[in-house]
């Protein structure tokens, strides 16, 4: 056997797998649809820049986490670790801020250096959207409400919590930084290095740790909610009454944050408990300085991202849609498979999902047969090549019965097998 494997926090999606990540991109890009997002697609190489401008030289993800390749003409490019900047950096590439508003849907792998674990992988895949142009509260509770819909859709919606925060706008940020400063300057010494680190160049990246010592410090800060001014305070009481009036159940978390510059006002999270540490399943908010940041226009903005890997390890096979039973092809002898094959294509053609059954005898080829789940069986021997005919047989009740070839599709199509 070789030993070749996988690289470390990659993993292959097998047909069981990969059933359950499609069906969450299908159903996302669907209901995205629905509400009026067009699907963008982004190159996976991206310059540097990209992320180093919108994410910031002391972030985990530019320091630590991110692919960088070695390309030949010396350019720092490196494999995407998250969607929006690509986005937003395609809307400026192509002139498209002239269109607002702008809305899209977007699905792939992102790649982050972490250490592997249940629900967080090297390469990992995102659904996301993003709305460009629309500064009104109006804005959020309708990408809230895409999110929730997909987890109806993919029926998660019991097993998830959404929270909510505001961020504030920049005045009521700089109040804030203002007195997380002061309380986290009697801390200073205990911070970790990271934290130290950032705590000259922007604080409030200190909110995103990860460190646990840190966490413990942060429990006694200041809150966001007790700097948010009169504006903030409008906004975010608009998008709880957008999400009561479309039912969409919630509660306010006020630790819960964004350090980085861009983003404001309302910041979302939809959570659960089944994946343990790893509970966040779709992540967003607003960003109305990403644009500005990146060289464009100043551009409302706001999003989410969701995690495919994450829903996908939710689902269960019973929540995904029924995978139509085949017709299974049996040669009586390897010298019909020819005409098993013609017969199986003919049906394809006509809607039909055919297998053929490889090797061995009728009593191999049955068992076969039940192993893919086939409904019926469609035997091919000397007398019915002859004849054009074929022993069709039901696994379910054992009925066989002797038709034309020509007769199969219409009779499977009045039974509803098509």
């Amino acid at each position: 056997m070789s030993t070749l494997q996988p690289v470390r926090g990659t993993h292959d999606l097998l047909p069981s797998e990969h059933r359950k990540h499609f069906w969450v991109t299908e159903t996302a890009r669907n209901l995205a649809a629905a509400y009026g997002f067009g699907e963008i697609a982004t190159p996976i190489l991206e310059f540097k820049e990209v992320f180093k401008r919108t994410l910031g030289d002391v972030s985990d993800i530019v320091t630590k986490e991110m692919y960088e390749i070695a390309d030949r003409g010396d350019e720092n490019i490196v494999l995407r670790p998250e969607g929006t900047a690509g986005v937003a950096r395609a809307v400026i590439s192509n002139g498209l801020t002239q269109s607002l508003p702008l809305k899209y849907f977007y699905a792939g792998p992102m790649f982050r250096y972490e250490r592997p674990q249940k629900g967080r992988m090297r390469q990992l895949h995102q659904i996301g959207v993003e709305l460009f142009g629309v500064a009104d509260p109006v804005g959020d509770v309708e990408v809230i409400a895409l999110a929730f819909e997909i987890l109806k859709a993919l029926k998660l919606e019991n097993r998830v919590i959404l929270e909510i925060n505001s961020l504030g706008d920049e005045e009521s940020r700089k109040s804030f930084r203002t007195n997380l400063v002061t309380y986290l300057k009697d801390h200073h010494q205990h911070l970790s290095s990271d934290s130290q680190l950032r705590f000259d160049r922007n604080p409030l990246r200190i909110l995103d740790t990860k460190d646990e010592g840190d966490k413990k410090i942060l429990k006694g800060a200041p809150l966001l909610e007790d700097c948010l001014n009169a504006h903030s305070k409008d906004i975010f009481a608009k998008v709880q009454e957008g999400l009561r009036l479309l039912q969409i159940p919630f509660k306010v978390n006020p630790h819960l944050v964004r350090g980085l510059d861009y983003y404001c006002h309302v910041a979302f999270e939809f959570t659960t408990t089944d994946l343990g540490t790893q509970g966040t399943v779709i992540a967003g908010g607003r960003y109305d300085g990403l644009m500005e940041m990146m060289g464009g226009p100043p551009t409302p903005g706001v999003g989410w991202a969701g995690g495919i890997d994450r829903l996908a390890m939710m689902m269960s096979e019973e929540t995904l849609p029924p995978l139509k039973r085949p017709l299974a092809i049996i040669p009586m002898d390897d010298a019909f498979d020819m005409a098993g094959l013609n017969l199986a294509q003919t049906l394809r053609q006509h809607g039909f999902v055919v297998e053929m059954t490889y090797g061995g005898g009728l009593g191999k080829r049955l068992k076969k047969a039940t192993k893919m789940n086939a409904r019926h069986v469609l035997i091919l021997g000397e007398e019915e090549v002859s004849s054009e005919t074929v022993a069709l047989k039901d696994l379910d009740t054992g009925e066989q019965i002797q038709l034309s070839q020509k007769e199969i599709k219409n009779f499977l199509q009045e039974k509803g097998f098509s």
